[in-house]
């Protein structure tokens, strides 16, 4: 994600060389969407606050602009279903009500999140964050075509539904093509100035999926693909695709995706596939940073230059007791896994991301229940259990500069269904029987898995992972093959077949 916090503080410093940055490329979020030192005016949302009484007296009229709300706040784990496969669609299903009953009935917009009041007897006590990420919109275009799939939702209904979403976006400021990260979900004003690389790759992958998958919608979803050329991210100078764009500063950020292993790499592969930037791209993005380079959580093992497809590339590993893997930024599993809710790397890079994928999530599981010796494992970017906000979490021996552990997230171990199924069923299985951590919409964001304290909190983000993971799980790689089929990624998935990380 971007490096962008939904506070506005830019959370990663200077990247030194392009080889050897100190700085985390990852997203953290908070609680509002506007920039401390740059806040972008919404009029018309001060002006409809204003009418009902002001902002606090104006939040049950944003709470009625949903689709729904949930009845009660948790569900008796014995009443889920003991069968892995009933138990996953069970899931699904709780899932995706909230996915689809947290947007905004007017504009079709999900909305941030939905947080319960710690001890609050039952949902009434919960604030909205009306506003929304384009990375939670274009997962929200997958998670229509998933409920479609699963026959949770009619063909006319899933069109309908992602009908109404095109006409809110296409209605929405933009600049360049490119859609804003922020916006408000009851007036539709943009609340950045910043305009994401790798949240804009989310946005066009739920528009791929989307006109793979109904042929009529094909013809506004390109559009809105053609509009934004990736070549405005690129930076030539330093061959690697930027964080961003500052509108406001009419400048980039000063930040680069650098590293391959992380969620960033299928904006890349997408850039490529359009012809927006040049496979180099991929190539000049590192394996694992230089031995030199301090303040890694691991001595690169390896560390050498190979030509794959006629590029230079730097690679290495690293070692972990006995397993080795090209490492991610944080050691989160979001950074490992996201990617292949729509991109089936086990498949079409068997030698390369594909193993990486499987180790990632087996050193989160053994280094969590091994080392830290907490009962249930998965870390990654999440709502924190013990306080109100957002944090970063990871394995830490998985990142080149790991994030602390402390928290364990539903849809880590949902992600990791993609790559190591049966260990992922029981730790999901774990999750449920052990806390208090599923409500009527599914899965709580998170929860401290020593204290048991959980976070009531429903995040479109981290909900529409899980119900995405689980609907390539129910039904055969489904979301993959649909990405797969876009001649936009046939045209990019040889650059990620031809190399072997572990050679």
């Amino acid at each position: 994600m971007s490096a962008i916090a939904r506070d506005g503080r830019l959370i990663d410093g200077d990247g030194q060389s392009p080889a050897c940055p100190l700085v985390s490329t990852a997203r953290i979020e908070a609680d509002v969407p506007i920039y401390e030192d740059d806040p972008v005016a919404t009029p018309r949302k001060e002006a409809w606050e204003a009418a009902l009484g002001g902002r606090e007296a104006a939040r049950p009229h944003v709470r009625a602009r949903l689709r729904g709300w949930p009845e009660r706040v948790l569900v008796d784990s014995r009443t889920l279903p003991r069968a892995d496969h009933d138990l996953v669609a069970r899931i699904a299903r709780d899932t995706w009500r909230g996915l689809d009953t947290l947007t905004d009935r007017e504009h079709a917009l999900p909305v941030d999140h939905l947080r319960i009041a710690e001890g609050a007897p039952d949902a009434r006590q919960a604030h909205v964050g009306d506003y929304t990420n384009i990375t939670s919109v274009g997962l929200h275009l997958i998670a229509v075509v998933g409920a479609y799939e699963l026959q949770l939702i009619t063909e006319a209904a899933a069109i309908d539904r992602i009908t109404h979403l095109l006409d809110t976006l296409e209605s929405l400021e933009r600049h360049e093509g490119f859609f804003y990260n922020y916006y408000d979900t009851t007036t539709l004003e943009r609340t950045s100035n910043f305009l994401s690389f790798v949240d804009s790759s989310w946005l066009t992958s739920g528009l791929i999926v989307v006109r793979t998958t109904f042929p009529r919608l094909n013809e506004r979803c390109s559009r809105l693909i053609a509009s934004m050329d990736y070549g405005f991210f690129y930076d030539r100078a330093k061959r690697q695709m930027s964080h961003g764009y500052f509108v406001h500063r009419r400048s980039r950020s000063r930040y680069h995706y650098g590293i391959l292993y992380t969620e960033s790499r299928l904006g890349s592969l997408i850039a490529i596939g359009k012809g927006d930037v040049p496979e180099s791209v991929w190539f000049d993005m590192v394996r694992t940073y230089p031995a030199s380079c301090a303040g890694q959580t691991d001595t690169p093992r390896g560390v050498h230059r190979k030509t794959v497809r006629g590029h230079l590339v730097s690679a290495g590993r690293y070692e972990w007791r006995d397993v080795a893997y090209v490492p991610s930024w944080g050691g989160s599993m979001f950074e490992a896994l996201m990617p292949v809710l729509v991109l089936d790397e086990p498949r079409h890079a068997p030698r390369s991301l594909g193993a990486n994928d499987v180790v990632h999530a087996t050193v989160q599981r053994r280094y969590a229940l091994e080392d830290l010796g907490y009962p249930v494992w998965g870390m990654s970017p999440s709502a924190k259990p013990t306080t109100d906000g957002y944090g970063e979490y990871g394995a830490r021996v998985l990142g080149s500069r790991g994030y602390r552990e402390g928290a364990v997230t539903p849809h880590a171990a949902a992600l990791a269904l993609l790559v190591t199924p049966e260990l992922a069923l029981a730790n999901l299985r774990s999750l449920v029987d052990r806390y208090e951590i599923y409500g009527d919409y599914g899965f709580y964001d998170a929860v401290d898995p020593l204290s048991g304290r959980v976070a009531r909190t429903y995040l479109a983000l981290d909900q529409s992972m899980i119900f995405i993971a689980a609907v390539n799980h129910l039904k055969d790689h489904c979301i993959q093959e649909r990405f797969a089929s876009d001649p936009i990624v046939q045209r990019a998935l040889p650059v990620i077949g031809a190399e072997d990380f572990f050679n």
